[in-house]
């Protein structure tokens, strides 16, 4: 991430210029010199004639904030398409914004960046077409100091016309990502102006690159001096250089600087170093620009697989894509990080960014977490695969988009690889090679330093038409009995499974008794986690033998780490009445992929995912204890563990141990049509217990000693709230979060596993409601309303702090139910 600081104060800043700047991102992620120009825009949906226009009264257009998702806000309804989510992702609309910049400005570079606006973006300033970026996912720079009026009000003016089914699953619309106002010196660093890379690096030095780029917006050449210096963590300063340049129109300078006893941006020590590129004409300060890195190396081995630092690591990964649950597409760090810390403690070591470049805001949260990304540029090439993909804008658009994802995301020490394509129909061409190669060579262009990826799934298709040959690495979605194949018929090529299993299940869903085949009347999946879904997908044991049987493999990631809007597989289809897309089985609006469902809440499979990604000791037990009207019946009951062995008790009476590896469980094996019968896994304990009301536990053992333990209990019925806040403590900046569990329990504290009572929210003191969830797929609730229906015994509120410090006072109540006040604070 980069950022700049440039050489006047802020009390002058707050002299020259006269609109609001409030950060509203991440406070890591403040600059002074790219001036926040998120606050006070006008909003209005549908076709608006003269748009543009700067005379135009927009004095009764909505007033808001960016980053905003238009179409977060609903409502559902079943005539938008459910793949999108049920939500009106489509249509125009025009954000507007009026602005001053104070005649002292008046020699200096004005420009305006998004970091990006769904989709198919124009811009306009003072009546005047500007530029235009169709591609909702890339972030996209306009220079406007042509035609700003110094003094006098300046209208801002987007246009965004967002088309049905652009996507395969919800994109959001609106301007949803950051926007910067910049005032530059006419000599400055630009945009994407650094490029970090660490040639060398021993025990006792790294050897740090650095080329600069400055641009000089004079008739005729400058001289002047650039000055950088790198400061560790802990804001010392390790290294400095200082050159004279004579700046042309562009120069581009490489600097070397040496560090001592560097510390290594690792998985497990996730440190970040900060250079400091400063530029100085006559002895004055005339810009700065920051750019954050790590020092590490990256290489990718036939035989060793994916070496940090020269330590092999196995990547245990999870494809995500960019919504953010019930908030929508709108970029916030802290929801950002929430879910990446989730994934952390599932086990997760590395992020695919399916399947369009991520945000700024994630990049720099695995940045700090130690999360490996490969960042992906695109789902669809010359071929599209919905009515209105990005194949409409392939020809003209894929080298800008792809330099610039490159440029953008290169000093990230967290982004070891760059995915030029995920399931790309060309795979089924002969000349599809011919755009593999182009693309790969684009990469290789921009960064050197790392390989590219693409994500095949028509196997042996990619093979058989040479684009396998033309990456660097194979990424293989959904074939994980062909691994070792693969590598046999190509002993030179490195190959990992980019897009894995694909299971769909429903949190605290169970469907007695098990069917391995069902589409069940709920629009529900059951949490057993053995029925086969989708065609294609297969159970998690699957990959877990297959990644043991292929050891030079990188790894695998996983499809998805969290359910997510849109595509609610396995319910809805295809119907050639709809143009060959989807024909919904309403109202499921949201996936079911995930291991975590849509509010966070982790389901039975994450436990799955742990037991396997994790060594501190752990045990999970499913299903629930409450099972009215079946007593004396045999209910199937599973445990997930990574110790040894685990023991299972039901009202203190021991039904006996199970050892991990020895005593198998039976799951289907069905996927890719071909692949049919029974698969024995050594993953899941499993045990048919008579059910009787009381105690469900599991202990778990390493070498006879107990390391881990689980009880359920059955529950009575349900009498109170429990809230329970991720984060007591928020700042109060008008962005960060706090997330709050609503849990239905009984008189006793036992959760109630099937309440679905309604919650209702009141939020005093300096928060405001951001959003509502459940993690119900079906639910066509508002997210935006203080109340939600509990599913399966839980709900989620989304809180956001205001600019001003406090109090924060929460209250849930629920008809028949004891209510529960937390109180929070802001800072």
């Amino acid at each position: 991430m980069k950022l700049r600081i440039p050489y006047y104060k802020i009390i002058l800043l707050l002299l020259f210029i006269s609109f609001s700047c409030h950060s509203q991102e991440s406070k890591n992620d403040k600059s002074i010199a790219d001036l926040n120009f998120n606050t006070d825009w006008l909003f209005q949906k549908g076709a608006i004639k003269e748009g543009a226009s700067i005379d135009l009264n927009d004095t009764k257009w909505r007033q808001l904030n960016v980053p905003h998702d238009w179409a977060i806000e609903g409502p559902f309804d079943n005539k938008h398409n459910a793949r999108t989510g049920g939500l009106p992702v489509d249509g125009e609309a025009w954000y507007r914004k009026h602005f001053t910049i104070s005649k002292k400005n008046k020699n200096k570079c004005i420009s305006i960046e998004f970091d990006g606006a769904m989709n198919e973006a124009k811009v306009w300033l003072n009546g005047v077409f500007i530029g235009e970026r169709p591609n909702g996912y890339i972030g996209f720079e306009l220079d406007l100091t042509e035609h700003i009026k110094f003094g006098k009000d300046n209208v801002i003016a987007v246009q965004l016309s967002p088309k049905d089914l652009a996507a395969r699953w919800y994109p959001g619309a609106g301007i949803y990502r950051n926007v910067r106002l910049k005032i530059n010196e006419p000599i400055h660093i630009p945009q994407y102006g650094t490029f970090v890379t660490t040639p060398k690096i021993t025990k006792e030095n790294a050897v740090v690159n650095i080329e600069t780029k400055i641009e000089n917006h004079h008739k005729k050449s400058e001289n002047v001096v650039l000055k950088t210096v790198i400061k560790n963590a802990n804001g010392t300063i390790v290294s400095m250089n200082s050159s004279k340049i004579k700046v042309e129109k562009a120069t581009t300078k490489n600097i070397e600087l040496t560090i001592s006893k560097p510390e290594l941006w690792d998985i497990t020590n996730p440190v970040l170093y900060t250079a400091v590129s400063s530029i100085y004409k006559n002895n004055v300060l005339i810009d700065e620009y920051l750019t954050e890195f790590g020092i590490r190396t990256i290489a990718f081995d036939k035989n060793n697989g994916f070496l940090l630092n020269g330590k092999k690591v196995e990547l245990n990964g999870v494809c995500l894509h960019h919504d953010q649950g019930p908030l929508g597409t709108a970029i916030n760090y802290r929801a950002k990080e929430r879910q990446m810390q989730i994934m952390q403690s599932m086990g997760v070591n590395a992020l695919r960014t399916s399947h369009n470049p991520p945000s700024p805001e994630i990049l720099k949260v695995c940045d700090k977490l130690g999360i490996v990304v490969i960042v992906e540029a695109f789902d669809e090439w010359k071929l599209g695969k919905v009515p209105n993909g990005y194949n409409r804008f392939f020809d003209d658009w894929h080298e800008k988009d792809l330099r610039d994802m490159i440029k953008r995301d290169c000093n990230h020490p967290s982004v070891i690889m760059w995915s030029i394509g995920n399931e790309i129909l060309e795979q089924s061409k002969k000349d599809g090679w011919q755009i593999t190669k182009k693309l790969n060579d684009i990469c290789h262009d921009e960064d050197n330093s790392r390989p590219t990826t693409v994500g095949f799934n028509y196997y042996p298709a990619p093979f058989k038409n040479n684009l396998a040959q033309y990456v660097d690495i194979v990424g293989m979605n959904y074939w994980p009995e062909n691994y070792n194949e693969i590598l046999t018929k190509n002993p030179n090529m490195i190959v990992y499974g980019s897009e894995t299993s694909s299971q769909t299940s429903s949190r605290g869903v169970y469907h007695l008794p098990i069917k391995f085949k069902e589409k069940h009347e709920t629009n529900h999946v059951s949490s057993y986690d053995v029925t086969v879904g989708p065609p294609w997908a297969y159970a998690p044991d699957i990959e877990f033998d297959a990644q043991e049987k292929a050891p030079k493999s990188l790894g695998e990631f996983l499809w998805t780490g969290f359910d997510y809007l849109g595509e609610p597989t396995p319910y809805g289809g295809r119907d050639n009445s709809t143009n060959g897309y989807w024909n919904d089985d309403w109202p499921s609006r949201s996936s079911y992929f995930g291991p975590v469902d849509l509010a966070g809440f982790p389901k039975d499979r994450y436990y799955l995912y742990q037991s396997q990604w994790t060594k501190k000791p752990m045990v999970h037990v499913l299903p629930h204890w409450n099972w009215e009207g079946k007593e004396g019946e045999e209910i199937p009951v599973f445990a997930y563990t990574n110790a040894e062995e685990v023991e299972l008790f039901v009202n203190g009476k021991s039904y006996g141990k199970k050892v991990k590896g020895k005593d198998f469980t039976m799951i289907p094996s069905e996927y890719h049509f071909f692949k049919k019968g029974m698969y024995k896994t050594k993953y899941r304990l499993s045990w048919q217990v008579p059910y009787q009301p009381g105690s469900l536990k599991v202990v778990a053992y390493n070498k006879g000693k107990k390391v881990a333990e689980k009880e359920i209990k059955t529950a009575d019925k349900a009498a109170k709230i429990k809230l329970t806040a991720d984060r007591s403590l928020i700042n109060a900046d008008g962005k960060d979060l706090s997330y709050i569990t609503v849990k239905i329990e009984d008189k006793n504290g036992n959760f109630v596993p099937l309440a679905n009572n309604l919650i209702k929210f009141k939020i005093e003191g300096k928060a405001t409601l951001a959003a509502v969830g459940n993690g119900d797929p079906t639910s066509l609730k508002s997210f935006q309303i203080p109340e939600r229906n509990a599913f399966n015994g839980l709900c989620l509120l989304i809180v956001k702090a205001t600019e001003k410090s406090g109090e924060i006072k929460i209250t849930a109540t629920s008809k028949g139910l004891e209510s529960k006040t937390i109180i929070l604070k802001s800072k």
